[in-house]
């Protein structure tokens, strides 16, 4: 039996807006390890994208949803300095946890819930408070 079908407009264009949100926030600090060097927290933070990335590929999968291309490889923004980076990057994150509230009211699925509140919470609970900490070093 397919799922794809049974999933409603509302679900899958939730999963977009999460991937292209990841593909972005990845895109972005690649950029900024290339332009900088492996700075923190970018290059603990990158690896995180990818594992969130992966999770809603997974989902993807699941449900047979064929995942939006990932735009942001050149559309990545540069940063004068890795505090402007990280000043990006607290706006970025306070972002993303307002996205993830939005999207936790586009489905019941609890598996997909669980995905959606696992990556609101890593932006929330870890990955802000790094780019606020780097943001204070100057």
């Amino acid at each position: 039996m397919s799922t794809k079908t049974s999933l409603t407009p509302q679900e899958q264009q939730a999963w977009a807006a999460a991937l292209d949100d990841e593909y972005r926030s990845h895109e972005t600090y690649q950029r900024v390890i290339r332009d900088f060097g492996p700075v923190r927290p970018f290059i603990n933070i990158v690896e995180a994208e990818a594992r969130h990335i992966s999770a809603l590929l997974a989902l993807c999968a699941r449900y047979g949803v064929p995942p939006p291309p990932n735009r942001w490889r050149e559309l990545a923004p540069r940063f004068g300095s890795v505090h402007d980076a990280c000043v990006a990057g607290v706006q970025g994150e306070i972002e993303n946890v307002a996205l993830y509230d939005g999207l936790l009211l586009a489905t019941p699925r609890p598996d997909v819930l669980e995905v959606f509140q696992a990556l609101r919470s890593a932006s929330q609970d870890r990955h802000l408070p790094a780019f606020r900490r780097c943001a204070q070093r100057g």
